[in-house]
């Protein structure tokens, strides 16, 4: 449904080709340099009202520099910001919204201690007390055109990352900002919410307004962007214009942008899915009955299976209880009743460690809040679970040759870009953070890996990586889980896929040719299902 819905939008969309003469938003040889770095390097891009401008660009190119310089959280060493054709400074965060440049970033800046509403009130006037009635009947009708579900009263940390993600675009579509910048908007959205965002930007700029839509996900760039520029090491490389993208077919139009971004022809192969139930060993991860009580969606009763060399996907609207579920089975969230088995042994009431060492491994979808300690070394944070554990500590002494040494391999078998081992995690890019996670648990005994939400955030390239390890994982005999709300990734790896609905399994489909109405029917289905 996604690939039909989303051609049915490119072929509708009649791209502009506005006689204005100036940019509504003009960035003239920006430089910015850090120590050791320079993140932009003479790069001018042109932002043009009643325009989808896609910026595309592995991590590291640059792209997340320029949204801070536009955002008024950097100030470029060299080069200018035009506003309407005139040079402006941009300092501060408040300046440039004065300027009427609202965006979301990629990641979360609300405060998690308040409520939705009370979030969209700050900055707001201090002098007299904010209309909360008014603004929650304002993000209801906004969340409506966009179908989404967000609770005004509802506090942002009982919140799961995707439906953060969803009221930071409420937040700034409310503000009628005239250039709006909206960085992997579309990451945590199911595809019937990606395409309704993708409408609602259609109806957006033919008001006038200008988006600069940041996205890995090439599809999404033909089918929404209406001008693409793509950046590397920094520098602009490409771009292409409204008159071209008409042009071209969309095939035409993704290969020339992987060919900008990567500097090769080859598209992305698909992955054989026909694989029998005999290309499978014995059931490793056994899960009946699970239910819990904590958490913002309880599980209700969930039962599965997974066998050796089998990847079952999750698929569902995020916040849907799949957080719940990843916590349940690695032991971070108690269970108050069912049964999860590795290998026929009952592990229910194990620790983490417990857990780990029975050979089950959790891959969390939040790599530096969660996954990995950003202050510690690459090296600390590849061990982080084993910490106290041979042959890193004996008798309570940390072994740091074994450590370095292990660190090094890690770097070396899943090509981790980092200075040294020494580096504080917190400054590699996500992607080289992924493969500090995927190398940790991905290796010694593993026997289950739950997936949550591998690729969120990451760039082309990284996806291909990421995606790639999860296929090796399976074909080396491990049984994996993987939960995603990208349905296309789903798609692309899953042997069989479920569908997990307010806390409960709505029903599991072999992933074939109707796989994906299927699914669509699942996740629109109601509690008779």
């Amino acid at each position: 449904m996604k690939d039909q819905q989303m051609q049915a939008t490119s072929e509708a969309i009649v791209r502009p080709n506005p006689a204005r003469t100036t940019p509504v938003v003009a960035l003239c040889g920006v430089t910015k340099r850090f120590p050791g770095v320079i993140a932009n390097n003479d790069v001018s891009v042109q932002i043009w009202a009643g325009e989808v401008h896609v910026l595309l660009g592995e991590n590291g190119a640059g792209k997340s520099t320029l949204i801070g310089i536009l955002s008024g959280l950097q100030r470029p060493d060299e080069g200018h910001i035009e506003i309407d054709g005139k040079p402006v400074e941009i300092s501060s965060p408040r300046q440039a919204l004065g300027l009427g440049i609202g965006t979301v970033f990629q990641h979360s800046m609300l405060v998690p201690s308040l409520s939705v509403v009370d979030n969209f009130t700050l900055g707001g006037s201090w002098w007299r007390c904010p209309d909360r009635t008014g603004t929650a009947e304002r993000i209801r009708e906004t969340a409506r055109q966009l179908g989404l579900r967000v609770d005004p009263f509802a506090l942002v940390a009982t919140l799961s990352l995707g439906e953060r993600q969803q009221v930071e675009i409420l937040r700034a579509l409310m503000r009628g900002s005239r250039c709006l910048i909206l960085d992997e908007a579309t990451a945590m959205l199911t595809p019937h919410e990606a395409v309704a965002l993708g409408a609602l930007m259609r109806r957006l700029i033919a008001d006038g307004l200008a988006i600069v839509f940041i996205t890995h996900k090439l599809n999404e760039a033909v089918a929404y962007g209406d001008r693409i520029s793509v950046l590397r090491l920094g520098k602009t490389v490409g771009a292409i214009t409204p008159e071209q993208l008409n042009a071209a077919t969309d095939a035409e139009n993704t290969a020339r942008i992987i060919r900008l971004m990567f500097g090769e022809t080859a598209a992305r192969s698909a992955h054989g899915l026909a694989r029998a139930a005999s290309d499978f060993g014995p059931v490793v991860l056994q899960v009946e009955a699970l239910r819990t009580q904590a958490g913002s969606t309880p599980l209700r009763d969930v039962s599965l299976a997974v066998r050796a060399g089998e990847i079952l996907g999750i698929a569902g609207i995020d916040g849907n209880g799949q957080k719940e579920l990843a916590e349940a089975l690695a032991g971070q969230l108690a269970c108050s009743g069912g049964s999860v088995k590795v290998n026929g042994r009952e592990v229910g009431g194990l620790s983490v460690g417990g857990r780990r060492a029975a050979g089950l491994r959790y891959v969390t979808d939040d790599r530096l809040g969660e996954g990995t300690v950003a202050s510690f070394p690459v090296a600390m944070n590849l061990v982080l679970k084993d910490i106290g554990a041979e042959p890193f500590w004996q008798k309570g002494l940390e072994k740091s040759h074994a450590i370095h040494a292990q660190a090094e391999r890690h770097i070396r078998d899943f090509d981790i870009r980092t200075p040294t081992h020494h580096t504080p995690v917190g400054k590699l890019s996500g992607g080289n953070i992924q493969k500090v996670l995927l190398a940790r648990e991905l290796t010694g005994a593993a026997e289950v890996v739950i997936f949550a939400k591998p690729t969120y955030g990451l760039d082309v390239n990284n996806i291909r990586t990421t995606r790639q390890r999860i296929r090796d994982a399976a074909d080396a005999g491990k049984a994996v889980l993987l939960i995603s709300t990208d349905l296309d990734e789903l798609l692309e790896l899953a042997d069989q896929i479920a569908v997990i609905d307010r806390g409960a399994l709505r029903g599991c489909v072999e992933n074939d040719a109707g796989a994906r109405d299927a699914i669509g029917r699942l996740m629109s289905a109601g509690d008779d299902q």
